[in-house]
């Protein structure tokens, strides 16, 4: 398979001239459906989105890649895009961006599809080829660049830059040569090939020994993966300097690294933004960065490696992925990461049986001669409950172990789960499951430590007796002597203020959360309240968690509210998109509103907050409680006060929507 036959003509354009971002982006996306890639361009963009947010794709040099993997695509393809002029797409070099191919692959690509999408990745950073693409005058033009460059016949000293059966005679012709002239040149031609078809000085100099080796990874896997080690194979031959590239891509592992290679190179330079296997670099010189400094700045890191001037790895046998984090890293960003990692493993236990809980209480009867047995009065509902709350009760434990295990690794797992669950007993709930995991995984860590210097043949006794017996006494001695008394003290009195706070009082905190929900949509504002929400479940405090989920259904229904009564303030594509977002928002998805707010924050971002805020405090003021941490409109029916709370995003809807129309100014046609 070619990569012509994943880009169609009609997936072209040449002189275009988008004014921002997120117009390229919705070209691009236009031009990816007329090629007949998308399933969903909708969904497709969502996700095209959702990559921006974590990092743009603009490379730098004036080249951007757009991509993403989503059910939205039907079949893996391409669109490309010339901007002669150039515009701001957030690029790492702060330049404009002048070629654009946007990669569309789905989930579960074919490896042929992968390996052809990302073979163009690593063309393009070829820059007389880019420039060469800029410039072409048509689509055939273009495509046929494209085909001579996969095909070996790119040549930018030759006519056309495109190399023919013909091209030697051709110049031969033009330069009125003799034939030992011609002789000549035909040999100094053949010799030229010969030398640009040998192996890379950069290449293996002997079977077994580089100076550097390299590992790429992105979490698609398609583009960034395979243009970093690229860009880091063009610099190393530059360079004079061996080396051998690792690509974690969608595709799987290409070029793997032999434990041979690995003992024999001077240095390590792993550019990834995913975990890698690290373990097998103990003892080496290592440094760790983005893939995005593997595309831009590989002369650096070569000649950082080649210093012999770097921080040497130490892993523990045990260990698959144990490394300092990059010096880029903060400390709130290692603490945030580690939070995650807990929360996402936690998440599905809570919504499962969160649910499952509502619906028990929805399945059954109130019976005043027997108010606590409300939620388990029926067979169906006792089963209900009894199922949930099994699911519930795994809450804390799965916090707080996988937030140890993301510090410790694997070691941490299980002095981290009895940390939460000793927590949940000792009555310190959720703020004590959070602690335990932060002090359990550095717990750890530290015993990692302690028992380094023990003999080599005890290695194996350490992953099943040192590790779990000492972090399981030490953490256990820990929550239950230092960290539950003070926090289940402080938790106890959270909840009696909670319960006795007046009605103002709640309304207050309502619109906190739910403008919390809005100030950076899916960011760590929103991940706060988000986690406090869902922490306060555990304690029976249902107002939080239904304030955190009006405020967050707010942005995206304000936004299509917006396109659909006040179109003139909005783009084409922005107006095509919008009615998604009534989808997003009922479903409670605040990333729905993220390029709005990303292509005019100012306006954007106050009007939702305000209308975010506004349904927080009237969810609390109508003292609507939600025991499920998500669903949206789907999970109505187990709301307490359901009506009064669909009144509640209502009116924050329309208000963020009247603050966006008075805000915004109209478009020019």
């Amino acid at each position: 398979m070619q990569i012509t036959d994943l880009l169609k003509s009609q997936s072209i354009q040449l002189n275009a001239d988008p004014a921002t971002k997120i117009d390229a982006i919705y070209i691009l996306g236009d031009l990816m459906e007329k090629g007949g890639h998308l399933a969903d361009k909708d969904t497709y963009l969502q996700a095209v989105f959702e990559r921006e947010n974590s990092g743009s794709t603009g490379l730098g040099e004036g080249i951007a890649t757009p991509h993403a993997k989503s059910s939205g695509v039907k079949d893996a393809g391409l669109s490309a895009m010339v901007v002669p002029g150039g515009v701001d797409f957030d690029s790492l070099d702060g330049n404009p961006a002048r070629l654009f191919f946007m990669i569309a692959a789905p989930e579960g690509a074919a490896n042929t599809h992968v390996e052809v999408l990302s073979k163009l990745a690593t063309m393009i950073i070829d820059p007389d080829f880019k420039e060469a693409l800029i410039a072409a005058d048509s689509t055939e033009r273009f495509l046929a660049l494209i085909d001579a460059k996969e095909n070996d016949k790119f040549d930018v000293t030759v006519p056309g830059f495109i190399k023919t059966e013909d091209t030697l005679t051709d110049v031969a012709n033009d330069m009125s040569a003799n034939a030992t002239t011609v002789a000549a040149t035909a040999a100094t031609a053949t010799a030229e090939t010969t030398g640009a078809n040998e192996e890379k000085p950069s290449a293996r100099k002997v079977k077994g020994q580089y100076d550097v080796l390299a590992v790429t990874a992105c979490p698609t896997g398609i583009a960034h993966t395979y243009m970093a080690a690229e860009s880091l194979e063009r610099k190393a031959k530059e360079m004079g300097i061996s080396l051998k590239v690792e690509k974690n891509g969608a595709a799987g592992i290409k070029d793997a690294l032999t434990p041979e290679e690995i003992s024999n190179a001077k240095c390590i330079i792993i550019a990834a933004d995913k975990q890698v296997a690290m373990a097998r670099f103990n003892g080496k010189q290592l440094i760790q960065t983005k893939v995005a400094n593997g595309i831009n700045k590989s002369e650096e890191l070569l000649t950082q490696a080649m210093s012999g001037d770097n921080p040497v790895y130490q892993a523990i046998a045990d260990d698959t992925a144990q490394v300092e984090d990059s010096a880029n890293d903060s400390i709130g960003r290692q603490i945030y990461k580690h939070l995650m990692n807990g929360v996402s493993h936690m998440l599905p236990f809570v919504i499962g049986g969160g649910i499952l809980i509502a619906l028990a209480f929805l399945f059954d009867t109130f019976d005043p001669t027997n108010p606590s047995g409300f939620g388990s009065g029926t067979p169906l509902a006792a089963f209900l409950m009894k199922v949930g709350g099994t699911s519930f009760g795994f809450m804390l434990p799965v916090l707080a172990g996988y937030i140890a295990m993301s510090i410790a690794d694997r070691p941490g797992l299980a002095a981290g789960f009895v940390g939460g669950m000793l927590a949940n007993q000792g009555g310190s709930g959720f703020l004590g499951a959070l602690i335990a995991g932060f002090v359990a995984g550095y717990l750890v860590l530290g015993i990692k430590k302690l028992v380094s210097g023990l003999p080599d043949s005890l290695e194996g006794t350490k992953p099943v007796l040192f590790y779990p017996v000492l972090g399981v006494l030490f953490i256990g001695i820990a929550i239950t002597f230092i960290i539950n008394p003070p926090v289940s003290a402080l938790n106890n009195w959270l909840m009696e203020s909670l319960q006795t706070m007046g009605t103002s009082s709640r309304v207050l905190l309502g619109l906190i959360f739910g403008a919390m929900m809005s100030v950076d949509m899916g960011g760590p504002v929103n991940k706060a309240a988000y986690v406090i929400g869902t922490g306060a479940l555990a304690t029976g405090e249902y107002g939080i968690m239904a304030s955190v989920m009006a405020g967050g259904m707010v942005p995206p229904l304000a936004i299509a509210l917006c396109t659909t009564l006040f179109p003139n303030r909005f783009s084409e594509a922005e107006r095509k998109s919008g009615p998604t977002n009534y989808i997003m928002g009922l479903s409670f998805i605040t990333e729905g509103a993220i390029p709005f707010a990303a292509a005019d924050p100012i306006r954007v971002l106050p009007s939702c907050i305000i209308g975010a805020g506004t349904a927080g405090a009237l969810s609390m003021f109508f003292e609507c409680t939600l025991r499920a941490p998500h669903g949206g409109i789907f999970v109505v029916p187990t709301i307490g006060n359901p009506l009064m709370y669909l009144v509640s995003i209502a009116i924050g809807a329309v208000i963020g929507c009247a603050l966006l129309a008075i805000l915004k100014n109209p478009v020019k046609a």
